[in-house]
C-alpha cells in the first residue's frame, strides 16, 4: 500500500473516529450536566412548593385560633362585629368557616344563612365525630381541601376549609417552569416521569387523615433546557466540523509536503539501473527527513557502485579463473582470466551453455544443477585435467550464487590451475614416503604399509639389519661416501628379493624387511644371502677400500596372531642380541628368552618409572649384612629398590634396572632413593648410634653433575648422621669414571660419608685400582662365594682378596652367603660382613623397626630360656 493511501486510512480509520468519539463523549458530558441541572432544578421547586403549602396550613390553623372562642364569652356586640369582620375580610372569599357541634356543621352566624358555601357531604365522618385539634390535607374525588380543625368545647370547635384550586395549586410554582400542580391519592413515588415535552414530578404532602395518603404531581416544562441542550448540540456539531476541517488541512499539508516529495524520491530510485557504470544522485525535497534520507541513499549507492567496481576489479586482477551462471547453467560473466584460459571473448561466451563452454569437463553441468538444486550454501572441489594446447590440471570450485533473500540465482565456477602444485605434492609425496638416498620407503611409510601388507597373510617375518662399522666411513670418508655405501647396500639386498617382499631404510644405518608367507627356513636362507651380497659391497675412497657388515634380528608370527607394530620392536631387541654376537650374526627373537622380554618392555619400564618417581612410587626394601667377627659392631644393611606394577605385583629389579640405565633414568632413580632413604633415616634417630645404611651408586650417577651437591643438601636438610650412610660404587663404573669417582669419593668422605666397592673381582680391576680408591669396604662378587663351600679356587680368590684388603685396612663383605657352610668357610678366612639369603632376605624398609623390635624380644626370650635351663 503506497504512504498516500496509508495516509487516507490513518485520517478516515484512525483521526476521524477519534473526533467522532471525543464529540460524542463531549455530548454526554454535556447532556449529563444539563440533567443535573434540570434535576436540581425540580428538586429546588419542589421543596419550595412543599414549604409554600406548609406555610398556608399554619396560617389556617392561626386563623382557626383566632374565631375558635367560646360564643358564651363575648357579648352580642363583639359576636356582631365579628361577624362582619369575616364577611367585610377578603379571605372569606377562598375559605368556608363554620361550628363543628356534635357531629353536625352549624353555621358560624345566625345571621347569614350561607356562610355554610361548604358541601357538608365533602367531609369525612371520621372528622365530624371528633373534636381534636387537627390540621393537614383532606383528598376527595380528585379534589383537595385544607381544613384546620381547633375545639372549643368537648362537643364544639371552629373548623375552616379552603379548597385547593388549580388556580391556588399553581400559584406555588414558578411561572415560566411549573406547568401544572394537582392532588393524587396514594404515597409518593421517588422518580419522575416525563410525558412528552413535560416532567411529571411526585410531591409527598400531609394527609389530614392517617388512613388517608395523598400526594401532590408537579408537572415541569421542558422548553427551557430544551433550549440548553440545543446550544450544547450546537457547540459539538461545531467541534466535529472544525476536528473535520483541521483533518482536510492537515492531509493537504501531508500531501504536499511529504507524499508528493516521497512519490517524486520514489521515482529517482526507480530510474537507478544496477547495471550502469555511474548513477545521477537523487535529490530530496519537501522535509528535512527526506533530504537526509537522500543524502544516505546516495552514500549507499556510492558505496555500492564502489563495492561493484572494486568486485569487478578483483574478479579481473585474480589469477583464477571466474565465471558466472544464471539458474539454466548459461553463462553470464567470465573474468580476463577464464578469457585467457577457456582462449574465448566473453562478448561470445555470454549466454552460451556451461557445458558447451567447457567441453573437457563432462561432468560441469550437472554438478551445477546438483549445487543449485540441493539449496544449501555449499562449495563443491574437484580436480580435472583440461586440454587446452598444453595439458593442466585444475581445481574446479562449484557454489551457488544467492541473493539478498538467500535464493539462488545461480552458480559460481573457479578454475585454478594446480598442474605445478600437483607436482610439487608428488615430490613432496615422495619425498615423505621414499628416502631420498636409497629410493626405498622410509619408516613411516614401512610402518604404514605395514598392516595392509599383513592382511591375509599366513605368516609375517620381520627383518631388522643393522649395519656394522659404518660409522667408520662416515667418520673417516665424510658423509657423501656414507650416503654412497647405502645405496649400495640398497641394491644388494633389493637383489635378493621378490616383487612382493617390502623393504625399507628405517633410519641411520637400519633397513627393515617384511616377508610374508615363508618359513623361519626360508628367511634364514634369504637373510644369509642378503649377508653375503652386502658383504661383497666395497667403497673406494681415496685408495681405500671400505666394507660393511650386518647383524640381522628377524621377527617372525603366523596368522591370527600377527601383530606387525610388535613384530618390529621385537626384531629390534634381536638385532641388538645378534650384535652382541658379533658382525654378520643372525638372531630370531623367542619371546621366552628373559634378556629379550627385558629388552622389550624396556621402553615401557622406563615411563613406569618416570612416573613412580613423579608420584612417589618408588619402594625402598632393605636387605641385612650380618657382621662376622667377635666384638661390637654397626648393624649394617643395604637399600634395595623395587618397582610396584599397576595391578600389585612387585617388579624385579633386573626389569626396570636396566630399562633405566638405558634411557638415562639412573641419576634421578638414585636420587629418588637418596631422597627417600635420608628421610625415612631422620624419622628413627633411636638407630643412629649403631647402624649404617648402604646406598647404590649407578655409574651414570657416578661423578655426574649436581649429584654431590645434591646429596649434601638433602644431607643439610635431613640433618642425619653421615656415619650412617655409607654409598656402594661397582667395581667397573668406577674403572670408566675414574677421575670424576675419585672426586666425588674424596669430597663426601669430607662430609664424613664411607664407601664401598661393589663386584669386586668380576671386573677387570687390578690391585692397583684398589689401592688408589679410598673406599672403607669391598664387596666381593657373589660369583666366588656362592660355590666358596666346594671349590678350592674360590675359597683362594676370596681369601686373597680378604688378605689384601686387611693389609690395606679396607673391611670386606662377601655377597651371595646362601647356606651355613657357606657362613662356615666364611669365618674361617676372616671376613668381616656376610650378605646373602642365609643371612637375610630382601624386606620392607617401612617394616624394618617393628622386624627389629620382634627380634631383640626373641633375643631377650632367648637368654632367659638359657638362664633357666643354666
Amino acid at each position: 500500500m503506497h504512504i498516500g493511501k496509508k495516509l487516507i486510512v490513518f485520517v478516515v480509520g484512525f483521526c476521524l473516529p477519534a473526533v467522532i468519539a471525543v464529540s460524542y463523549c463531549l455530548s454526554m458530558w454535556f447532556e449529563h450536566r444539563v440533567d443535573r441541572l434540570r434535576m436540581n432544578a425540580v428538586n429546588a421547586e419542589l421543596v419550595a412548593i412543599k414549604t409554600q403549602l406548609n406555610s398556608d396550613i399554619k396560617q389556617l390553623t392561626l386563623m382557626a385560633d383566632v374565631y375558635a372562642v367560646p360564643i358564651a364569652d363575648l357579648s352580642p356586640m363583639s359576636r356582631v362585629s365579628l361577624d362582619e369582620a369575616w364577611r367585610n375580610s377578603t379571605i372569606s372569599d377562598s375559605l368556608s368557616l363554620f361550628y363543628l357541634n356534635r357531629g353536625e356543621l352549624e353555621p358560624f352566624s345566625p345571621l347569614y344563612d350561607d356562610i355554610l358555601s361548604f358541601e357538608f357531604d365533602k367531609l369525612p365522618k371520621e372528622l365530624l365525630s371528633h373534636t381534636k385539634r387537627k390540621s393537614g390535607v383532606y383528598i376527595e374525588d380528585n379534589s383537595g381541601f385544607m381544613v384546620s380543625q381547633v375545639p372549643i368545647t368537648d362537643h364544639k370547635s371552629v373548623l375552616i376549609v379552603r379548597k385547593l384550586t388549580e388556580e391556588l395549586l399553581s400559584s406555588y410554582g414558578a411561572n415560566d417552569f411549573v406547568h401544572k400542580i394537582y392532588f393524587a391519592p396514594g404515597p409518593a413515588d421517588d422518580h419522575y416521569i416525563i410525558d412528552g415535552a413535560k416532567y411529571i414530578v411526585d410531591l409527598d404532602v400531609a394527609s389530614l387523615l392517617p388512613r388517608q395518603d395523598s400526594h401532590l404531581e408537579v408537572q415541569f416544562s421542558t422548553e427551557m433546557y430544551n433550549k440548553v441542550w440545543l446550544k450544547y448540540d450546537l457547540v459539538t456539531f461545531g467541534i466535529v466540523g472544525l476536528g473535520l476541517l483541521i483533518l482536510i488541512i492537515g492531509y493537504i499539508w501531508l500531501k504536499l509536503g511529504l507524499i508528493r516529495p516521497f512519490h517524486r524520491l520514489m521515482s529517482q530510485l526507480a530510474d537507478i539501473d544496477p547495471k550502469a557504470k555511474t548513477y545521477t544522485p537523487i535529490q530530496g525535497s519537501g522535509c528535512s527527513e527526506l533530504i537526509v534520507m537522500a543524502d544516505r541513499v546516495n552514500t549507499l549507492l556510492a558505496r555500492i557502485f564502489q563495492q561493484k567496481e572494486r568486485a569487478k576489479i578483483t574478479l579481473e586482477s585474480i589469477a583464477e579463473a571466474v565465471i558466472l551462471t544464471d539458474t539454466h547453467a548459461k553463462v553470464v560473466y567470465l573474468n580476463p582470466q577464464a578469457e585467457r584460459m577457456l582462449e574465448i571473448k566473453e562478448a561470445k561466451a555470454i549466454g552460451a551453455k556451461i557445458d558447451t563452454l567447457l567441453k573437457a569437463d563432462k561432468t560441469i553441468k550437472s554438478a551445477l544443477l546438483n549445487v543449485m538444486g540441493s539449496q544449501v550454501q555449499q562449495t563443491i572441489l574437484n580436480k580435472h585435467m583440461f586440454r587446452t594446447g598444453n595439458a593442466k590440471v585444475m581445481e574446479r570450485s562449484v557454489s551457488s550464487l544467492l541473493n539478498h533473500q538467500q535464493e539462488v540465482v545461480g552458480s559460481v565456477i573457479v578454475l585454478r590451475d594446480i598442474t605445478q602444485e600437483e607436482k610439487l605434492k608428488r615430490q613432496l609425496r615422495v619425498r615423505a614416503n621414499f628416502d631420498p638416498i636409497t629410493s626405498l620407503l622410509n619408516r613411516r611409510a614401512f610402518e604404514e604399509r605395514l598392516a595392509h601388507f599383513s592382511e591375509n597373510a599366513h605368516s609375517l617375518a620381520i627383518c631388522y639389519f643393522d649395519l656394522e662399522q659404518f660409522k667408520l666411513i662416515n667418520d673417516s670418508c665424510g658423509h657423501s661416501a656414507g650416503d654412497q655405501m647405502l645405496a649400495m647396500v640398497a641394491k644388494a639386498i633389493q637383489s635378493c628379493l621378490n616383487k612382493e617382499d617390502l623393504l625399507a631404510r628405517l633410519g641411520g644405518d637400519e633397513f627393515g624387511l617384511a616377508i610374508r608367507n615363508q618359513s623361519a627356513v626360508e628367511v634364514a636362507q634369504i637373510v644369509k644371502r642378503v649377508i653375503s651380497r652386502v658383504s661383497l659391497q666395497v667403497l673406494h675412497h681415496h685408495a681405500c677400500h671400505y666394507r660393511v657388515g650386518v647383524s640381522v634380528g628377524i621377527a617372525i608370527a603366523r596368522a591370527p596372531y600377527i601383530a606387525s607394530k610388535e613384530l618390529v620392536k621385537d626384531a629390534d631387541i634381536a638385532c641388538l642380541a645378534a650384535k652382541r654376537k658379533g658382525s654378520n650374526q643372525i638372531h630370531f627373537y623367542d619371546d621366552k628368552d628373559k634378556e629379550s622380554v627385558y629388552q622389550r618392555n624396556a621402553p615401557m619400564w622406563a615411563v613406569r618409572i618416570g612416573q613412580a618417581i613423579e608420584h612417589n612410587e618408588l619402594l625402598l626394601y632393605y636387605q641385612e649384612i650380618k657382621g662376622m667377627g667377635e666384638g661390637v659392631n654397626r648393624q649394617r644393611m643395604e637399600i634395595l629398590l623395587r618397582v610396584q606394577e599397576p595391578c600389585g605385583r612387585i617388579l624385579a629389579p633386573a626389569q626396570f634396572i636396566e630399562a633405566a640405565e638405558r634411557f638415562k633414568l639412573m641419576n634421578e632413580v638414585d636420587k629418588e632413593v637418596i631422597r627417600k632413604t635420608f628421610l625415612w633415616l631422620s624419622l628413627h634417630e633411636d638407630i643412629w648410634d649403631d647402624h649404617c645404611i648402604s646406598i647404590n651408586l649407578s655409574g651414570n650417577s657416578l661423578g655426574a653433575e649436581g649429584m654431590v651437591e645434591y646429596i649434601a643438601k638433602q644431607y643439610e636438610r635431613f640433618e642425619i648422621p653421615s656415619q650412617c650412610i655409607c654409598f656402594e660404587i661397582t667395581e667397573t663404573s668406577a674403572i670408566q669414571n675414574r677421575n670424576r669417582a675419585m672426586d666425588m669419593i674424596n669430597h663426601l668422605r669430607k662430609l664424613g660419608f664411607s664407601f664401598a666397592l661393589d663386584d669386586f673381582g668380576s671386573g677387570f680391576a687390578s690391585y692397583g685400582y684398589l689401592k688408589e680408591l679410598p673406599v672403607d669396604y669391598v664387596k666381593i662378587d657373589g660369583c666366588f662365594v656362592k660355590n666358596l663351600a666346594n671349590n678350592a679356587k674360590d675359597f683362594a680368590i676370596v681369601k686373597s682378596i680378604h688378605d689384601v684388603c686387611c693389609a690395606m685396612g679396607i673391611e670386606t663383605v662377601a655377597e651371595f652367603v646362601e647356606n651355613q657352610d657357606i657362613i662356615d668357610k666364611l669365618e674361617k678366612i676372616g671376613i668381616n660382613y656376610a650378605q646373602g639369603y642365609a643371612i637375610g632376605r630382601p624386606k620392607p624398609l617401612n617394616n624394618y623397626v617393628q622386624s627389629r623390635t620382634i627380634q631383640v624380644e626373641q633375643a631377650k626370650l632367648v637368654s632367659e630360656v638359657q638362664l633357666l635351663s643354666a
